[in-house]
C-alpha cells in the first residue's frame, strides 16, 4: 500500500484554491501516456531503511505534482528505484543551485525589464540576453522542484509576467521576448497548481488573448494553445469566451472572433503557407464549439456556430482545402461533421430532412408550423406585428433596437434553469427565469391590471370632473366680464338719452312759446283753407330728436287703408328670368310666332320664376289631338289648384351650394349652379374632370389638334369616351345655353364638348392612335414565337432522334395492339414518366431514358435547347390573334371613314385632324400590312408543323400543339436533374467510405508511431500533452468517429432526400 501524502511542503498555497468549491484541484481527465520511463543509474549513497526511504521519497513525489494515478505508479516500484531517482533529483538539485534557481532572481528580471518599456535603444546582445534570461526561468518552471515553483506563485510571480505583457511596446511585442513569455505561462499551467492559480487570477486569461494582437505568428499560436487548452478544463470555457470579449474592446473589433477569422482567412506574405497558424485558429474555434456547455446544449453549439458562419467561415474553409495538411484537414472535417450533425438534429425538431437556416422563409415556415393550434401562436403573431413596427430605416439608433431584441432572445435561448448563462451575458441583470415566472403567476398579474384599471378610471373621471369645473369657472369668468361690459355700455346709454332728452325737452318747450306767439298774432283764416304752416299729419309727435317743422318734407298722401305699399321684389340673381315666349321644357307648346294649329286655343301657362327639372315625356303631335281625351281636358284649370310655388321649390334645376336662412330674406346668398344632366353621371364627370386638371378650352384644344402635346393620357381618353354627350343631353343643355355661367362644371364639360364637331368619332380616333403602337407591340411578340416555335420543331434533328428512341422504347416496351407502331400522338410524351421501375419507385422510364441518352446519344440531348421558342409559343391562342388583327383592321377603317368625313369640311381655325391623321394613317396602315403578312406567314407554318407531326391541323391550336412540347421540356429538366442528384448523392457516399478507411488507415499509422517513441520521450507534463492532443486534433477522434457512424446509417436511411448540406472535399 502506497503511504499517505505528506501535508509538510504546502504552506502558502492554501489561497490559490478560492476559486474552486471543495478545496480540489482543477483536474483533466483526458487520456495522458502510458508510459513512465526511468533512467537507471548507480547511487553514489548506502540507501537508508525502508521507512526513512518512504519519507524522503514521499517529499520527492510531492515536489513533481504528479497525478494520483502516477503517483500510485512511483510508490509501486522497489525501493532500490526509489533510491536511484531520489539520489538523481538531489544531484541535479546540487548541480543547479546558483543565483537562478531562485524565483527572486527571475521576478527581479522581470520587473527591471518591464521598467525598460522598449527595445528601441537596446543593443542586440541585449535583446537576446534578455530573451535568454525568460527562456531560462521558462525552463525552471518546467524542471524545478514544485517548490521552486509553488515559490515563485507566492511571489506573484504570475502578476510581473502579466505587467510585462501589458506594458510591452510595439517591438517587443514582435520579438522572441513575447513569445518566451507566453511560453512561461504555460510552464507554469503544467502542473495542477499552477493551472488553478493562472485560471484563479482575474486579469491572466484576459491579458493573454491579448497577445492575439501581435503579429508574431509563434506568439499566437502559443495563445491560441494555451486558450484551447484552457477551454477543456473545467471552468475554463467560459473564462475563454470572457478574454475574446475583452479583446474585442482591446483591439476595437466588430465581433469577438474577427481577428480569428481575419488571420484564418490570410493567404499573402508570411500567412501565404503558414498551416500552424491556420491549424491552431481551427483547433481553437472546435475547442469553443465542443467543450464547456457546449458538450450537451445543441442551442449553445448553434449559438456560438452562428457567429463564425456569419464572418464568413464556410468558404474560408473551403479555401484552406487546398493545403492538403492531414492534420488541419481533420480540424477542418470536426467542424463541418460537427455542424451536420447539428443541423440534422435541430432539422429533426421540426420532422424535416434539412433547416435551411440562411432562408428566412423556410424558418418562418417552420416555426409557424410548429407554433400553429398552440396557445403560444397569438404572441407568435403579435412578436410579427410589433416587429413590423420596429424602425427600419438606415440611420440612427435602428441597429441597436433590433440588436437588443437579438440579445433578449439570445438570452431567452441560453439562460438555463437556474438563471446561469454559459456564454457572456448579453444582458445584465436579465433572468429569464424570474421573468417567466413573473408571467406565469396570471392571478397576481390580473389582480394589479384591475388595480391599475380601477385608479385609471378615478383618475379619468377625477379628470373629467376638474375639466368641467375649469370649464365653468371660465364660464362664469366670461360672463361676469360680459356683464361688465353690458352694464358699462348701458350707462354710457342712459347718459346720451338724457341728455337728449334734456334738449327735447327744452326743443318742446320752445316751440310751445312760438306757436301760442303766433296764434295770438292770428288776424284772420281763410275758410277751408289750411293753416299757415302745417303740422306733421296726424298722430304723435316722431321720437326726438325731431327737426323742426318748418323743416319737414309733406308726405305723399297714403293709400286706401292708410298702409304704405310693399316694395317690388328683387330681381333674381343671375340675370332676368327668361321670357315668357321661352319655354323651359320640350313638352310646353313653341313660343309665339312658330308654326301651330291654328284651331287649337293659345295656352296661357305660368312660367316658373327659375329652370325646373326636366320631365322626359313623349310629345303628342297636335295633328293627332282630333278625337281623342286629350281635346277634351283642359290644364288651365289645374294650374289654378297647384301650389306653384312648392312646385318649383321642390323640382328647381339649381343645386344650392349652402342651406339659405328662410327667416332672413335679405341675407346674401351664393350663386345657384344649374344642372340639368343625370346626377350620378354627373357626379362620375366631375371626378374625371378634377383628374384631368384642365380647362374645357385646354381639352377642347387638345382634341382639335390630335393631343400634340400629350395633355389627354390614353387612360383619361378611355374615361372621356364614357362621357359623350348624348342626343337627350345635347337637347338639354342647347335649352339652357343661355345660362352657361350658371351651369355646373359637368355640363359646362358637356356642352363645350358638344359644340366640337364629331366630337365622338375625334376623341375615339384619338384614342386609336395613342393605342395602336402598344396594341401592335402586344401581337408581334406572339407572331415571331409563333414562327420561330414552328421552324424549331420542323427543323429539329435531335428532336427528331430524341422521338425515334422513344418509338424504339415504346415499340419494345407495348405488345398486341399496343406495340408494332410506326408512330405516335405527341401527347404521349408527356405519359413517358407515368411508367415506373419496378425495382426502385422513384425511377421513372424517363430517368432511365435520359440515363440512355447521356450514355447513347449525348448529342440528342442539346433537343432542349434546339426548341427555346417553344415556352413562349405555348401561350399563343390563334383566335385571339386573329380577333385582335380583326379590331386592328376595323379601328383603322374607322379612323379613315372619319378622315375623309373631315377633308370634305371647311377646315376650323387650329383644327389639325386631318394633317395629324393623314400621317398616322399612312405610318400605321404599313405597320398593320407588316404585322399581318407575318401572322399569315407564321399560320402557314404552324399548319405545316401541326401535319409534320401527324396531328389534326383543323383542330390544333398553338397553345394545345406546343402545350405539350413544353410540358414534356419541363418533366425532361426536373427529371435530368435528380438524375444528377441521385448520381451526386451516390458519389458522397463512396467518398465518405474511401475517406474513412483512409482515416481509420491513417490514424493506426500515427498510433503506432506515437506508440513507437513513446519510450524515448521525457514525460512533459500533462498540460503539454493537452496541447498536443488538441493541435493534432486527436481530442476530437471520438465524437468524429461517432459522427460518422451515425452519419454512415443515416445516410443508408435516407438515400433519396438529397436535402442535406454536403460537406465540402475532405482531405485525409
Amino acid at each position: 500500500m502506497a503511504p499517505r501524502k505528506r501535508a509538510g511542503g504546502r504552506g502558502g498555497m492554501s489561497f490559490i484554491f478560492c476559486c474552486f468549491h471543495n478545496n480540489e484541484h482543477p483536474e483533466i481527465t483526458y487520456k495522458l501516456r502510458e508510459d513512465f520511463a526511468l533512467q537507471v543509474m548507480e547511487p553514489p549513497l548506502p540507501m537508508p531503511g525502508y521507512d526513512e526511504l518512504d519519507d524522503i521519497f514521499s517529499e520527492l513525489v510531492d515536489e513533481l505534482d504528479l497525478t494520483e494515478k502516477h503517483r500510485e505508479a512511483m510508490f509501486a516500484l522497489s525501493a532500490e528505484k526509489k533510491w536511484h531517482i531520489y539520489c538523481s533529483k538531489k544531484k541535479e538539485q546540487e548541480e543547479s543551485k546558483s543565483a537562478t534557481s531562485w524565483p527572486e532572481y527571475y521576478i527581479d528580471q522581470l520587473n527591471s525589464m518591464a521598467a525598460r518599456t522598449t527595445l528601441f535603444a537596446l543593443e542586440k546582445e541585449d535583446e537576446d540576453e534578455r530573451n535568454k534570461t525568460i527562456e531560462s526561468l521558462k525552463t525552471a518552471l518546467r524542471t524545478q522542484p514544485m517548490r521552486f515553483v509553488t515559490r515563485f506563485m507566492d511571489l506573484d510571480g504570475l502578476t510581473c509576467i502579466l505587467n510585462f505583457l501589458k506594458s510591452m511596446d510595439y517591438e517587443t511585442t514582435e520579438s522572441q521576448i513575447h513569445t518566451s513569455l507566453i511560453g512561461c505561462i504555460k510552464a507554469l499551467m503544467n502542473n495542477s497548481q499552477g493551472r488553478a492559480h493562472v485560471l484563479s487570477h482575474s486579469e491572466s486569461i484576459n491579458i493573454i488573448a491579448q497577445s492575439l494582437a501581435t503579429e508574431n505568428v509563434r506568439t499566437k499560436v502559443a495563445v491560441l494553445e494555451i486558450m484551447g487548452a484552457v477551454c477543456l478544463v473545467p471552468g475554463g470555457h467560459r473564462k475563454v469566451l470572457e478574454a475574446m470579449l475583452h479583446y474585442q474592446r482591446f483591439a476595437c473589433e466588430r465581433t469577438r472572433f474577427q481577428t480569428l477569422l481575419n488571420d484564418l482567412d490570410r493567404s499573402t506574405g508570411r500567412y501565404r503557407d503558414e498551416v500552424s497558424l491556420k491549424t491552431a485558429i481551427m483547433s481553437f474555434i472546435n475547442a469553443v464549439l465542443s467543450q464547456g456547455a457546449g458538450e450537451a446544449s445543441l442551442e449553445f453549439r448553434i449559438h456560438l456556430r452562428y457567429e463564425f458562419l456569419m464572418l464568413g467561415i464556410q468558404p474560408v474553409i473551403d479555401k484552406l482545402r487546398s493545403h492538403e495538411n492531414s492534420t488541419l484537414d481533420r480540424h477542418l472535417d470536426y467542424f463541418e461533421m460537427l455542424r451536420n450533425e447539428d443541423e440534422l438534429t435541430l432539422a429533426k425538431r421540426f420532422e424535416t430532412v434539412h433547416v435551411d437556416t440562411k432562408s428566412a422563409t423556410q424558418v418562418f415556415d417552420l416555426i409557424r408550423k410548429k407554433m400553429n393550434h398552440t396557445d403560444a401562436y397569438p404572441h407568435f403573431i403579435s412578436v410579427l406585428h410589433h416587429c413590423l413596427l420596429m424602425p427600419h430605416k438606415r440611420c440612427g439608433n435602428t441597429v441597436q433596437y433590433w440588436l437588443l431584441l437579438d440579445r433578449i432572445v439570445q438570452q431567452m435561448v441560453l439562460q438555463n434553469d437556474k438563471g446561469h448563462d454559459p456564454d457572456v451575458t448579453p444582458l445584465e441583470n436579465f433572468n429569464v427565469k424570474n421573468v417567466v415566472r413573473m408571467l406565469v403567476n396570471e392571478n397576481e398579474v390580473k389582480q394589479w391590471k384591475e388595480q391599475a384599471e380601477k385608479m385609471r378610471k378615478e383618475h379619468q373621471e377625477l379628470q373629467q370632473k376638474f375639466d368641467k369645473k375649469e370649464r365653468e369657472c371660465d364660464a362664469k369668468t366670461q360672463e361676469k366680464e360680459d356683464m361688465m361690459q353690458t352694464l358699462s355700455k348701458m350707462k354710457e346709454k342712459l347718459e346720451r338719452e338724457s341728455t337728449e332728452h334734456k334738449n327735447v325737452k327744452q326743443q318742446v318747450a320752445e316751440l310751445l312759446a312760438r306757436l301760442h306767439e303766433l296764434s295770438t298774432r292770428q288776424v284772420g283764416v281763410v275758410p277751408g283753407g289750411p293753416p299757415l304752416l302745417p303740422g306733421p299729419p296726424g298722430g304723435p309727435l316722431p321720437p326726438p330728436p325731431p327737426p323742426p317743422i318748418a323743416m319737414m318734407p309733406t308726405p305723399s298722401p297714403l293709400p286706401p287703408g292708410g298702409m304704405m305699399a310693399p316694395p317690388p321684389p328683387p330681381p333674381p340673381p343671375g340675370g332676368p328670368p327668361p321670357p315668357p315666349g321661352c319655354p323651359p321644357m320640350c313638352g310646353i307648346p313653341p313660343p309665339p310666332g312658330a308654326p301651330i294649329n291654328q284651331a287649337l286655343k293659345i295656352k296661357n301657362i305660368p312660367q316658373p320664376s327659375n329652370p325646373l327639372k326636366s320631365f322626359n315625356w313623349t310629345k303628342l303631335a297636335e295633328n293627332k289631338l282630333e278625337g281623342t281625351v286629350w281635346s277634351e281636358v283642359d290644364d288651365s284649370r289645374v294650374f289654378k289648384i297647384l301650389d306653384l310655388e312648392d312646385i318649383e321649390k321642390t323640382f328647381s334645376a339649381y343645386q344650392r351650394q349652402q342651406k339659405e336662412r328662410e327667416e332672413d330674406s335679405l341675407s346674401s346668398k351664393k350663386t345657384k349652379e344649374l344642372s340639368v344632366i343625370d346626377g350620378r353621371r354627373a357626379q362620375n364627370c366631375n371626378i374625371l374632370l378634377s383628374r384631368l386638371k384642365l380647362s374645357n378650352e385646354e381639352m377642347k384644344r387638345a382634341i382639335l389638334t390630335m393631343d400634340e402635346q400629350e395633355d389627354l393620357p390614353k387612360d383619361m381618353l378611355e374615361q372621356m369616351l364614357k362621357f359623350v354627350p348624348e342626343k337627350c343631353d345635347v337637347d338639354l343643355l342647347e335649352e339652357h345655353k343661355h345660362e352657361l355661367e350658371r351651369m355646373a362644371k359637368p355640363d359646362r364639360f358637356l356642352y363645350e364638348m358638344s359644340r366640337i364637331n364629331h366630337y365622338q368619332q375625334r376623341l375615339q380616333s384619338l384614342y386609336f392612335k395613342k393605342k395602336f403602337a402598344e396594341r401592335v407591340a402586344e401581337i408581334k411578340p406572339k407572331v415571331v414565337a409563333l414562327n420561330k416555335a414552328s421552324k424549331e420543331v420542323l427543323q429539329s434533328r435531335n428532336l427528331k432522334q430524341f422521338l425515334e428512341v422513344v418509338l424504339a422504347f415504346g415499340n419494345f416496351m407495348n405488345k398486341g395492339q399496343r406495340g408494332n407502331a410506326y408512330g405516335f400522338k405527341m401527347s404521349s410524351l408527356n405519359k413517358i414518366a407515368d411508367t415506373k421501375s419496378s425495382i426502385d419507385k422513384n425511377i421513372t422510364l424517363l430517368h432511365y431514358l435520359i440515363t440512355i441518352l447521356e450514355k447513347k446519344y449525348p448529342k440528342v440531348m442539346m433537343f432542349t435547347e434546339d426548341l427555346r421558342s417553344v415556352p413562349e409559343a405555348s401561350k399563343v391562342n390563334m383566335t385571339e390573334l386573329e380577333k385582335e388583327i380583326t379590331n386592328l383592321r376595323g379601328g383603322l377603317k374607322s379612323v379613315e371613314s372619319e378622315l375623309e368625313f373631315q377633308k370634305s369640311l371647311p377646315r376650323e381655325p387650329g383644327d389639325k385632324f386631318v394633317s395629324v391623321v393623314s400621317q398616322f394613317i399612312t405610318v400605321a396602315s404599313f405597320s398593320f400590312s407588316d404585322v399581318e403578312d407575318s401572322l399569315n406567314e407564321a399560320r402557314e407554318l404552324f399548319l405545316k408543323a401541326v401535319k409534320h407531326f401527324g396531328e389534326d391541323a383543323s383542330k390544333m391550336q398553338p397553345d394545345e400543339f406546343f402545350g405539350i412540347f413544353d410540358q414534356f421540356l419541363q418533366s425532361f429538366t426536373e427529371a435530368q436533374q435528380e438524375n444528377e442528384n441521385m448520381q451526386r448523392r451516390k458519389e458522397e457516399e463512396d467518398r465518405r467510405a474511401k475517406m474513412e478507411a483512409q482515416l481509420k488507415e491513417q490514424r493506426e499509422k500515427e498510433r503506432k508511431a506515437r506508440k513507437a517513441k513513446a519510450s524515448g520521450e521525457e514525460d512533459g507534463g500533462e498540460f503539454d500533452d493537452l496541447v498536443s492532443a488538441l493541435r493534432s486534433g486527436e481530442v476530437f477522434d471520438k465524437d468524429l468517429s461517432k459522427m460518422k457512424r451515425n452519419r454512415k446509417r443515416i445516410n443508408s436511411q435516407n438515400k433519396d432526400t438529397g436535402r442535406e448540406r454536403p460537406i465540402t472535399s475532405l482531405n485525409f
